[in-house]
């Protein structure tokens, strides 16, 4: 996810905060690009990734297949878990997103996903339609 995302940031040119653990930081390439772009910043405080954000997206710690490293990271990633507490620190107006499935009250509360700030649920719509065009393509 936080590859897409800086893919984004460079071709559209928005700034992108981007808050990982340490050794959990995007690798190889894609991390090469993003060196030295002033709109993407790379850090380890979730704090000052979140300062002032009109969009918040997380994604899942632990994805399908990595379930033996499941508690290692549940301990790594606690402080940037997405909730009320983290999210005072954005705009006003934020809002949330997260790509689903979500591990809730991992990396994002139920307060937050089905709080008034959260696009998850619409987002996910929009990527059913995406999907369907994009099969509709192939198939055509």
């Amino acid at each position: 996810m936080a590859n897409s995302w800086i893919n984004a940031a460079i071709r559209l040119d928005f700034t992108l905060n981007l808050a990982c653990p340490d050794g959990y930081e995007p690798q190889g390439d894609i991390l090469e690009i993003a060196k030295g772009r002033e709109n993407i910043i790379l850090t380890n405080d979730p704090i000052l990734a979140i300062k002032d954000a009109h969009v918040v997206n997380t994604d899942v710690w632990v994805s399908m297949g990595q379930e033996e490293e499941a508690q290692k990271k549940r301990q790594v990633f606690s402080s940037y878990q997405v909730n009320e507490a983290l999210l005072r620190h954005a705009r006003d107006d934020v809002i949330v997103m997260h790509c689903l499935p979500a591990h809730r009250e991992e990396e994002i509360t139920d307060e937050v996903i089905e709080g008034p700030h959260s696009v998850v649920f619409e987002q996910a719509e929009n990527k059913l339609h995406l999907h369907k065009a994009v099969l509709e393509a192939f198939l055509t």
